[in-house]
């Protein structure tokens, strides 16, 4: 039995100049089984192979759509039966929201080898629990994806403005990151549409279940399970043990969007109520649009009037946290 599997897309950008490294380490630890992918339509089949060593820990290492499509596959292929084993994820993505909400920041190298150390070691105090969503309808065609984070109305235009125009200038993330929100919080200050700023969103609906619905221009869509997100915060309640997908909704307008801003900032985010704000809780969420678009562990889709997108959370599935 191996005690770490590791599954990598070499087609992911982070593993142009990583994965000589990762090859070699590899190489040298007999306890580390090594599974490469060529496209993500591969991992299905990885993972039937890679249950049959029976790690300890399954390894992600890749970009956001690379640990969409694994999410996916592991549940709802089920090649590890009722308990797969916990994943860890390398942070070797541009967001890394998922590796970053389980501690594992910083040189990837060196999250594999604090992987490999807590495989050899007692699992079960790194152990936590993360329920997925599952994203179904939209125009995505085929089978629900999985996935943790999805972003919404300004947020998604700021995140494909990011993506389009300042990674190409070849900035280190954490600087595109800021500078993009520097922008989009500018668009929506001066309510501009000039072509140095993210484009203006459209009209959503926005339906949760048993708690009604809202309908208007929003400056910040997210949806999520995860507790950690970037710049340091986190979600608000996210200390508590309670189930469901975590839903911040932020009216676009000046005075809303500051005062989250500002709440957020002093680690004050949904202890009170704040106008223009809205932080639910729901088991479904649903989001229609006229073909607006939403970002879902960095992948694309869009909700439409006629075909929403459907948001419901999975059974919880065990992660490796590396944070202490």
């Amino acid at each position: 039995m191996s005690r770490v599997a590791l599954l990598s897309n070499p087609r992911s950008s982070g593993n142009k100049s990583l994965l000589p490294d990762v090859r070699a380490f590899c190489a040298a630890h007999e306890d580390i089984f090594h599974y490469e992918v060529e496209h993500v339509d591969q991992i299905g089949l990885a993972l039937q192979r890679i249950a049959r060593v029976k790690p300890r820990v399954l390894v992600i290492n890749g970009g956001d759509g690379t640990v969409q499509a694994a999410l996916t596959e592991i549940h709802n292929g089920r090649y590890f039966g009722d308990v797969p084993p916990p994943v860890a994820v390398l942070p070797n993505g541009k967001t890394n929201l998922i590796a970053h909400d389980l501690g594992a920041e910083g040189d990837p190298m060196e999250t594999l080898r604090r992987v490999l150390d807590i495989a050899r070691s007692d699992l079960d105090r790194h152990i936590v629990e993360r329920e997925l969503i599952e994203l179904s309808g939209g125009t995505s065609g085929g089978r629900p994806v999985l996935g943790m984070f999805l972003g919404g109305a300004g947020l998604a235009d700021t995140m494909l403005y990011c993506r389009h125009h300042l990674y190409p200038l070849g900035l280190p993330n954490g600087l595109a990151h800021f500078l993009a929100l520097v922008l989009g919080l500018l668009g929506v200050l001066v309510g501009s549409r000039g072509r140095f700023l993210p484009p203006r969103t459209g009209l959503l609906k926005i339906s949760v279940r048993k708690q009604g619905e809202m309908q208007g221009q929003f400056a910040f869509l997210m949806v999520t399970t995860l507790q950690r997100l970037l710049f340091g915060g986190s979600m608000p309640g996210a200390e508590k043990k309670t189930g469901s997908m975590q839903l911040l909704l932020i009216e676009r307008s000046p005075r809303a969007l500051l005062s989250a801003l500002f709440a957020a900032i002093r680690g004050r985010l949904g202890r009170h109520r704040l106008r223009g704000v809205h932080l639910q809780r729901g088991d479904e969420i649903r989001i229609e649009g006229d073909q607006s678009g939403v970002i879902f562990d960095g992948e694309i889709f869009e909700a439409r009037a006629d075909q929403p997108l459907v948001l419901t959370p999975t059974p919880p599935i065990s992660f490796l946290r590396l944070a202490a």
